[in-house]
C-alpha cells in the first residue's frame, strides 16, 4: 500500500486490533466491515479476505476519478514478452 500511496498521493489508514475486539458490540456499532477488510472511501472492497494489488489499484483509480491502470503481465513469460 505505501507504493500506491506515493503513486496516487493518497492517505492510507490501517486499523489493527486484537482479534477478540472485532467481535464486540462496540466494534459492530462502528459499522465497519468484518476484518480483514479493505475499504476505499466508503466502499467496502473486500471483507473477510485478501485483495490483489490490481483490484486495489483499480478501486483507488475509480475513487479518484482516474482511468483504470494498465495491468502488468505476470509470470516469467510476461516478463520476457514485456521487454
Amino acid at each position: 500500500m505505501p507504493r500506491l500511496g506515493e503513486k496516487y498521493d493518497i492517505e492510507f489508514e490501517t486499523m489493527s486490533r486484537p482479534r477478540e475486539e472485532y467481535n464486540t458490540d462496540a466494534y459492530f456499532e462502528l459499522d465497519l466491515p468484518v476484518a480483514p477488510a479493505v475499504m476505499v472511501g466508503e466502499e467496502i472492497l473486500v471483507e473477510g479476505s485478501d485483495v490483489s494489488e490490481e483490484e486495489l489499484e483499480t478501486a483507488i483509480c475509480k475513487h479518484l476519478g482516474l482511468p483504470p491502470p494498465e495491468m502488468q503481465k505476470k509470470g516469467i513469460l510476461g516478463r520476457i514478452i514485456g521487454r
